[in-house]
């Protein structure tokens, strides 16, 4: 039966949640970590921390680099925090990845809380500890494995999300059931992503996913490496996305990446054209498709640096029929490029 973690909180009363939290740890040091989104929008809602120094950055990945740790670090440094201060992350996947990996490397590592204010961060980044930052075109490339102290997850940060951020968080979603929850799969594919006004079963279903399998291997040697279906492309695209001028969301990438990679999983012979296409109808109702592409070389170069990769082989993680999947499958250029050429045909998809 899948638990949820001890550090982990569900609420709906953000600030008493985070003053039991930190009555727990009784830190001698708080700093909270904004963007300026975050500061405006989410940051009046903790009205229990008035008053505590505020580290503020640029939001967006580009900004998720060892550029921006620096300005952290040195501000924690102003502040003359100790290994008993603690650091609260207020923001979504680029703040909790980035101010976790900073405290997690402060001083060899200070307490840090992460309160995630976005789909994304709440159902699938905020959980299993991976912590990191971007480095040159390759998507979290530097980083450590590591828990937050406290995760405090309250659904009422999402009413100040925009619809596309929305969306971009439920592509998570989609990936957890295709990959691991039979029975949430089925009830997704119930779902017009445009009906849904609760968010809250969601989340916890998607959290429950992800530490189910966090805890089976928490350093991903084998079972996590299912939680990258619809990464190994998507990151791809995302990262080369990253040095351009255009402007592509995470869950926009890694939908992408899911329908490219279920096409994969078709050739291989792994699920039935049925369900193939069930799984591509159904991501295509939601996200609209990212008809600019990097060049295949490139892709290839993007793949050559994926963190499952064995020697100079790229290994996917593949859905191999309703809520299962395997990982570390060996995929070759020819089927990856049959499987961006059918992504990109506009007649897949009508």
């Amino acid at each position: 039966m899948k638990k949820v973690p001890p550090n982990i909180h569900f609420t709906q009363n953000v600030n008493q949640q985070l003053q039991s939290c930190l009555a727990l740890f009784n830190p001698d040091k708080i700093a909270i970590l904004v963007d300026e989104n975050t500061l405006v929008h989410c940051l009046p809602k903790l009205t229990s921390i008035k008053g505590i120094p505020l580290i503020q950055i640029a939001s967006g990945e580009k900004n998720k680099n060892i550029e921006t740790c620096q300005i952290i670090w040195q501000k924690l440094t102003d502040f003359k925090f100790t290994r008993k201060s603690l650091l609260v992350n207020l923001g979504g996947g680029v703040i909790g990845d980035m101010g976790g990996f900073v405290a997690a490397t402060f001083k060899r590592g200070i307490p840090f809380i992460n309160i995630p204010t976005t789909l994304l961060s709440q159902v699938d980044a905020s959980i299993g500890g991976k912590l990191g930052i971007d480095f040159n075109e390759f998507k979290n490339h530097i980083g450590v494995f590591k828990d937050p102290d406290a995760i405090i997850i309250c659904d009422d940060f999402l009413n100040t999300l925009p619809h596309r951020q929305l969306k971009s968080g439920y592509a998570e979603i989609i990936k957890h059931g295709l990959i691991y929850d039979l029975a949430y799969w089925q009830d997704i594919q119930m779902t017009l992503f445009s009906g849904i006004k609760e968010w809250q079963d969601f989340i916890e279903k998607s959290v429950l996913v992800k530490a189910d399998v966090v805890k089976k291997d928490p350093y991903e040697s084998g079972l996590r490496k299912i939680l990258n279906f619809g990464h190994t492309l998507g990151h791809s695209i995302e990262s080369w996305y990253l040095d351009t001028e255009k402007d592509l969301l995470h869950g926009e990438a890694i939908a992408a990446g899911m329908i490219m990679e279920a096409k994969l999983a078709l050739d291989l012979g792994l699920i039935e054209k049925g369900y193939f296409e069930q799984v591509v109808s159904y991501i295509d109702a939601v996200f609209d498709r990212v008809m600019v592409f990097p060049p295949f070389d490139k892709i290839k170069t993007l793949l050559g640096q994926d963190k499952k990769n064995q020697g100079s082989t790229v290994m996917f993680s593949l859905i191999n029929g309703p809520g299962s999947c395997l990982f570390d499958v060996e995929v070759n250029d020819a089927q990856i490029a049959d499987a961006i050429n059918f992504y990109l045909d506009s007649e897949s998809h009508r």
